[in-house]
């Protein structure tokens, strides 16, 4: 009963669309030939003032409202009339013509594109917040770039930091039960490159480790360089080379693709010494 109503309340606006939605369509086809942010404030929702891109949804009296704020909502915030779910299908073929900006056009960002890709470059977007690069959900801290490094050495002040390209990760009791991360900081090269090596516990009690090495920068900064980590000991060698991941990608990417250092717990137990494992960790400059 509910999808039949639905189909027909969407029938009757396609072949009828109200005056404002008609109006709504001819005030935006008027400025086509202005430039893309007279044209793309026509889209912004009144709940978040973000852009309302197909569907985008309406109230009988056609104003327009995003999907996402859509189902929060008991009456249009603009006339406070009685919401359906009444596309609007005139600016939503509009829409298909406009270049949105970044919505981090506020911290930089000068890329302007169609809708369809919005969600995909933001996403990945060089000027989106960074986020606290310690590993785990505790922290919920964002910021800028340059506030990375304050950030760390306010409120997480317990992670050491070595100086030099070459130096040794020490991580301490790592047959502690459960899943345990260490973390170090190593500054050379005029940067910061944070360690991290995670314990996660898999199935049938089966642990993993994974060890990796970022960079406090963006993608294109973190290509100049290249990080080795080595395990020695017992006449046995383990080493894996890589480019260091920004911490704008995270930990948790880089170990969904087993891109970074991985072993087991008997290969943890081949290169440890009472209970505590070495990395030797070398950083270096590479030419692109």
């Amino acid at each position: 009963m509910s999808r039949q109503s639905a189909s027909n309340v969407g029938k009757v606006h396609s072949q009828v669309p109200s005056a404002a939605a008609a109006a709504a369509a001819v005030a935006a086809s008027s400025v086509l030939a202005s430039n893309s942010s007279d044209l793309a404030s026509l889209f912004e929702c009144p709940v978040c003032f973000d852009y309302a891109l197909p569907p985008i949804m309406q109230c009988q009296s056609g104003h327009i409202v995003c999907s996402n704020c859509r189902p929060k909502l008991q009456a249009c915030p603009t006339c406070r009339g009685p919401l359906g779910n009444i596309r609007n299908l005139a600016m939503e073929k509009v829409a298909s013509q406009v270049m949105f900006p970044c919505k981090y056009a506020s911290t930089g960002c000068p890329i302007t594109l169609p809708h369809t890709d919005k969600q995909e470059h933001e996403e990945g977007c060089e000027y989106r917040p960074y986020c606290c690069p310690c590993p785990g959900a505790s922290c919920k801290w964002q910021g800028a770039l340059e506030q990375v490094m304050p950030h760390l050495m306010q409120q997480h002040k317990s992670i050491t930091t070595l100086q030099g390209e070459d130096i040794v990760f020490l991580a301490t009791d790592i047959n502690l039960p459960g899943a345990v991360d260490w973390v170090m900081m190593q500054s050379c090269f005029g940067q910061n490159f944070m360690l991290v090596l995670e314990k996660q516990e898999k199935y049938e009690c089966n642990q993993l480790f994974y060890a990796i090495v970022q960079l406090i920068g963006t993608r294109k900064q973190a290509e100049n360089f290249a990080y080795r980590l080595e395990l020695n000991g017992h006449r046995r060698r383990l080493t894996w080379e890589a480019t260091p991941r920004s911490i704008h990608d995270g930990v948790q990417l880089a170990i969904n693709n087993s891109d970074c250092l991985v072993f087991d717990t008997n290969i943890a137990q081949l290169f440890a010494d009472n209970g505590n494992l070495g990395i030797n960790v070398t950083i270096s400059t590479c030419c692109n």
